[in-house]
């Protein structure tokens, strides 16, 4: 028994180690209240004439000749106890953010409603949240970070529903009414503190951005931020840009090592659900939320192995606006366990994606002539800009030395032909290729470089691959050729008459011997050597000037210049410059069997840039 020494009055509790609890008075307690491992010595009276949970109780243990009551399972424990407790002896009770919401659930799991007694405790709870909690942005949020130890009741009273409601429309409300205080995460400016009368109207002056409220909404549980966002997207108030940049925020904040595209948890299981409902929330819109988030998103995702369903949704809405990536957001780590360093396989459905969306967009336009162009539709912009990025990628991935080059050639057939007005970004990518794989097969080499059509290589590029020892010859004797062309068109002198150069090489009853004409196409394909490569400027140089004897006196050896006049007579040189091998998507490619035609040297040049690319 706890007694209350003479002339006390009971104004709060008293404790007795950390178990104990009781009120000190004069009348000696009849009801011990087990709530946990916490003992609460009371009077029946104060209790039963508000909780009528407490009274069926009591005539329990009055059956049982006990004064020992258990409520193990109240909500907020024995600290919301007390508070219910203090209540009923007319002691002083603050609530807070920060333990209200236990004191209602806890009340309510007491039965401490008007029907006990007018002004009970819950009756006096609800006026406090509507009056003053649910009207505070911060404590909003600070009740609905103590809702999940209060699960289910804080559910079923609505409390959480209320909470959001509120968060939901504050967020909502137009900027111009709203006050800085809202947001508690900001820092406040130096000319916000103090009392300076002539700085009164600073808060006033300054613009208070869309998104203030982002950062405040990051505390939340996911489950809760889930429906907070859902609430603010309902009412249509909030663009769709301030919602994505919300979402960002929340997966930087709550995914440690997000902005790495590598997750450093160990609950693997939390942010996979974090990173599906981001997902899940993701607007609609094009635009919305920026290429390199989307991509992020995809790194995580296939990291975590969340799934089919949410990486494929990633592709299709990165694919909507891919022109928008760089090339460091299309390096995705491959999985674990594939030699390869990057996952190719990916920006590969990323790529088909967008082709597809570009020709459905086409297709489309077909039916709307008198309409104005949809947004969301692939541009002509769009295209050369996605091109010009899948070269930028082939170029970083070919550095991987277990990159197949089947994966290599088929990326790069992908982009059209179309798409790129200049190859020298595929001649990048390829020359690192052929530098990273020197021992890749003559078909494998001859194939990824007819990818390439020599005639859309700038100066620059022309000048690095004549002396470029890692090309086929066939490749090389095509760029000399467009270069000369090219030089011929600028200096206003005539183009060279190699067609006709070339049908009295291949005339029987040219002088040259027999054996120069039995060359094979492996010859073509053979790397050139540098003697070789000089050999064949000079050549060409020879044949465009007139003078026979030019490639003589450049010095270099006859063996090599014998080689070169050699592969120029041969039949295989005819196919590389026919009529329609020149206009093929891919100029390097000697598939064409079509007889030499005159018109070849009417090649347009294309005049030289004053931007020089380096492409080595």
């Amino acid at each position: 028994m706890k007694f209350m020494k003479l002339g006390s009055r009971p104004d709060s509790f008293q404790t007795e180690g950390d178990n104990v609890r009781y009120v000190a008075t004069e009348l000696a307690s009849d009801i011990t209240v087990c709530v946990g491992d916490v003992k609460f010595y009371l009077h029946k009276f104060p209790l039963l004439s508000k909780s009528t949970l407490l009274q069926r109780v009591a005539v329990t243990t009055n059956e049982d000749n006990s004064d020992e009551v258990r409520i193990p399972d109240i909500p907020g424990g024995p600290s919301a106890f007390e508070i219910c407790a203090k209540f009923c002896y007319g002691m002083i009770v603050i609530l807070n953010a920060y333990n209200v919401l236990a004191a209602r659930c806890a009340a309510e799991y007491l039965g401490m409603h008007e029907t006990v007694e007018k002004g009970n405790l819950i009756y006096k709870i609800d006026i406090f949240l509507s009056l003053s909690i649910f009207r505070s942005w911060k404590d909003s949020i600070i009740i609905l970070q103590t809702t999940k130890f209060l699960l289910p009741m804080s559910e079923e009273l609505k409390l959480i529903s209320h909470c959001i409601d509120s968060l939901s429309s504050k967020a909502s409300v137009d900027v111009s009414k709203v006050d800085w205080s809202y947001s508690y995460n900001r820092k406040k400016l130096p000319e916000e503190n103090g009392n300076d009368p002539s700085r009164s109207d600073v808060r006033k002056l300054k613009t208070v951005p869309e998104d203030w409220w982002l950062e405040d909404l990051c505390e939340l549980e996911i489950d809760l931020y889930k429906r907070v966002i859902m609430n603010i997207k309902a009412k249509g108030a909030v663009s769709n840009e301030v919602i994505g940049e919300a979402l960002r925020a929340y997966a930087s904040r709550r995914l440690p090592g997000f902005s790495k595209g590598a997750i450093q948890s160990d609950d693997a299981v939390k942010c996979r659900l974090i990173v599906d409902t981001i997902v899940w929330l993701l607007p609609a819109e094009k635009g919305s939320i920026s290429c390199s988030f989307l991509l992020r998103l995809l790194k995580v995702v296939i990291f975590l192995d969340s799934g089919e369903m949410a990486k494929q949704e990633l592709v299709n809405r990165i694919a909507q606006q891919l022109e928008e990536a760089s090339v460091n957001d299309l390096l995705i780590q491959a999985p674990e366990g594939e030699a390869a360093l990057f996952d190719v396989d990916i920006v590969q459905s990323i790529v088909g994606e967008f082709l597809i969306r570009d020709q459905s967009a086409e297709i489309e336009q077909q039916y709307e002539f008198q309409e104005m162009r949809k947004p969301g539709i692939l541009s002509v912009a769009s295209e050369l800009m996605v091109a010009k990025l899948i070269d930028g990628y082939l170029a970083e991935i070919s550095r991987d030395p277990d990159l197949p080059s089947p994966k290599f050639v088929d990326l790069a057939e992908m982009i059209s032909p179309n798409f790129r007005p200049s190859h020298d970004g595929l001649y990048r990518a390829i020359d690192m290729y052929l530098k990273e794989h020197p021992g890749i097969t003559k078909s494998e080499r001859k194939r990824i470089c007819r990818l390439m059509d020599c005639k859309k290589l700038s100066l620059d590029a022309c000048m690095h691959a004549v002396q470029n020892e890692r090309l086929p010859l066939r490749v090389v004797v095509q760029v000399l050729f467009f270069e000369q062309v090219r030089a011929a068109a600028s200096s206003g002198s005539s183009t060279p008459d190699l067609p006709k150069s070339i049908k009295d090489l291949n005339n029987p009853s040219h002088e040259s011997s027999r054996s120069a004409t039995t060359n094979t196409e492996e010859d073509w394909d053979a790397v050139a050597t540098a003697e070789e490569l000089k050999a064949l400027k000079g050549v060409l140089a020879a044949l465009r000037f007139g003078n026979r004897r030019e490639n003589e006196k450049n010095g270099s050896d006859k063996a090599a210049i014998n080689k070169v006049k050699g592969l120029l007579k041969s039949k295989i040189f005819t196919k590389l410059w026919s009529s329609k091998g020149g206009h093929g998507e891919n100029s390097g490619s000697d598939s064409s069997e079509s007889p030499v035609s005159g018109n070849v040297v009417e090649v347009k040049s294309t005049p030289s840039r004053s931007r020089r690319n380096s492409v080595s």
